[in-house]
C-alpha cells in the first residue's frame, strides 16, 4: 500500500484529488480578495503560497510543522508555531486566511478572538472548514465539525459582519461523493459496536488513517478516470447551503 498518509492535512496523493481540488479553489477565491499584509494560519503542504503571495505586499504563513517543500517568494516568511495564541502584534494584518484549520483547534473561540486581535480595523478573516452535514463518518483528527449556523454563530461573537458561503461540486463531483459514501458505508457495517463514535479520538487516528487510505486508493483503482479528472473548475463557491462540501466564510472586523 506504500506510505500511510495522515488525514490531519490534505495530501497531494492522486487518490486525494477530489479533496485537493476543492481546497485549491479556496486559495484562488481568496486571491481575488486579499491584498496588503496577509497572514495564513495552516501552511499545510504549502501549495497555497504561490497563489496568495503574489497578491500580498507581505505574506506570513504559520504551521506547527515545516512543510517538506516550501515555495519561496521574496515577500513570504514562514514561521513554525501552534495557535492560539497567534505570535503577532495587534492590528498587524489586512487579511487572515485559515483553510481547514479551525476544526483541529480545541479553543476555537479563543482562536477567533486572536484572529480579530491581529487584524486591522476593517480587515477580513477568510476561513474554510468541512461542512458537518456532508461528512461521511467521524474524522478523529477533527476536534469538532461545524454546520453552517454553528460556524456563523462563533464568528459573530467577535466579528461585525459574516458572509456565509460554501464550496459546491457539480455532477461529476457528486458522482464521486456518492461512490465514496457507499464505500464508507460498507466499511462502517463491520463496526457493530459503533466504536468510531464512542472511542476517544486518539485511539481512532491510526485505524482511521489506514482505512481511509485503503478506501480512497480502492476508489482510485476502480474509478481512475473519474477520480483523476476532477478539476478545480468542477467546484464553485455560492451562498451556503446544507449540501456544500466546505463552509467558506468571510468575517469583517
Amino acid at each position: 500500500m506504500g506510505k500511510t498518509l495522515t488525514a490531519e492535512r490534505i495530501s497531494l496523493d492522486q487518490s486525494d484529488n477530489y479533496v485537493f481540488q476543492r481546497s485549491l479553489l479556496a486559495y484562488h477565491k481568496a486571491a481575488e480578495i486579499v491584498s496588503g499584509t496577509v497572514l495564513e494560519i495552516g501552511t499545510g503542504e504549502g501549495y497555497g503560497i504561490e497563489v496568495i503571495a503574489p497578491k500580498a505586499t507581505r505574506f506570513i504563513t504559520l504551521d506547527k510543522h515545516t512543510p517538506d517543500r516550501l515555495h519561496q517568494t521574496e515577500n513570504m516568511e514562514f514561521f513554525e508555531a501552534t495557535v492560539p495564541p497567534i505570535p503577532a502584534d495587534n492590528n498587524s494584518f489586512d487579511y487572515v486566511i485559515a483553510f481547514q484549520v479551525i476544526e483541529h483547534i480545541s479553543q476555537d473561540l479563543e482562536f477567533v478572538r486572536e484572529v480579530k486581535r491581529v487584524l486591522k480595523p476593517g480587515g477580513q478573516f477568510i476561513v474554510t472548514t468541512p461542512n458537518a452535514a456532508m461528512s461521511l463518518t467521524r474524522n478523529p483528527w477533527h476536534i469538532r465539525e461545524y454546520r453552517a449556523d454553528e460556524l456563523k454563530n462563533i464568528l459573530e461573537c467577535e466579528f461585525a459582519q459574516v458572509e456565509a458561503l460554501g464550496v459546491f461540486g457539480n455532477r461529476k463531483v457528486m458522482t464521486y461523493y456518492n461512490k465514496n459514501k457507499k464505500s464508507v458505508a460498507r466499511i462502517a457495517r463491520f463496526d457493530i459496536l459503533n466504536l468510531r463514535n464512542i472511542l476517544p479520538r486518539q485511539l481512532l487516528k491510526m485505524p482511521y488513517d489506514i482505512l481511509n487510505r485503503v478506501n480512497r486508493r480502492k476508489l482510485l483503482e476502480e474509478n481512475k478516470t473519474l477520480t483523476t479528472s476532477i478539476k478545480m473548475s468542477d467546484y464553485n463557491i455560492a451562498p451556503v447551503a446544507d449540501n456544500c462540501f466546505d463552509l467558506f466564510y468571510i468575517a469583517t472586523k
